[in-house]
């Protein structure tokens, strides 16, 4: 499993603090869709000089124009390129076209689609990298996580999951079969981030640094 560092800041001087310090152990760092709409694609350029090693994802939650913004988001540096799950077909095929095109992937985020593991399935069979199980930060319970864990475990897909992560729910995660574990507030809101992903490396068994 990765890790997923999702910056949720609003300033480029606080992101790119943030991700020196958790460079390290990040095996991908997303430009969070708060953070975009506030600096605008010139924080994913900025980021992608300083930290070229490290995967970005472009948290651009696209709806409409898929091959555009995707292209937009890649041509600034990003690796890959979220797009929304409740998008057109036509819009997460248009997004994907575009990043194959470069070398490049699409995550497709199932936030708000009521049956997710069949989006999750036709997305997929478009060409897309990977789903992310994702709740949506304005309501997120206990239980729902539980209930969200569970049905990604039961896809049977290849996942991301997306949903409060910490110490004490990150060894779920990994046990569920997810292939990237996205982590936001947990990190960005602590005192320390980096001594923060170590301890959430060691609790998921995993290397202590991020993998090559």
């Amino acid at each position: 499993m990765k890790l997923q560092v999702a910056i949720d800041l609003l300033d480029k001087e606080s992101a790119l603090r943030l991700a020196d310090a958790v460079r390290p152990y990040a095996d991908i760092i997303e430009i969070g869709t708060p953070l975009i709409k506030s600096e605008g694609l010139e924080i994913v350029r900025a980021a992608k000089r300083a930290f070229p090693e490290i995967p970005l994802l472009a948290d651009m939650k696209t709806a409409d124009t898929g091959e555009l913004e995707t292209r937009l988001a890649l041509d600034a540096g990003a690796d890959l390129v979220g797009v929304l799950g409740t998008a057109g077909d036509a819009t997460i095929r248009g997004a994907i076209e575009a990043a194959k095109a470069r070398g490049k992937a699409v995550v497709v985020d199932l936030i708000s689609v009521p049956d997710k593991i069949a989006r999750a399935r036709e997305v997929l069979d478009f060409g897309a990298e990977l789903v992310e199980f994702h709740s949506s930060a304005d309501d997120r319970t206990g239980a729902q996580f539980q209930d969200l864990l569970d049905e990604a475990a039961r896809s049977g897909v290849p996942f991301s999951f997306a949903s409060g992560i910490d110490t004490s729910t990150i060894a779920a995660v990994r046990a569920a079969g997810a292939q990237v574990a996205v982590i936001g507030g947990a990190i960005y809101q602590s005192a320390d981030p980096a001594a923060t992903i170590r301890e959430l490396r060691s609790v998921a068994g995993l290397s202590e640094y991020r993998s090559a």
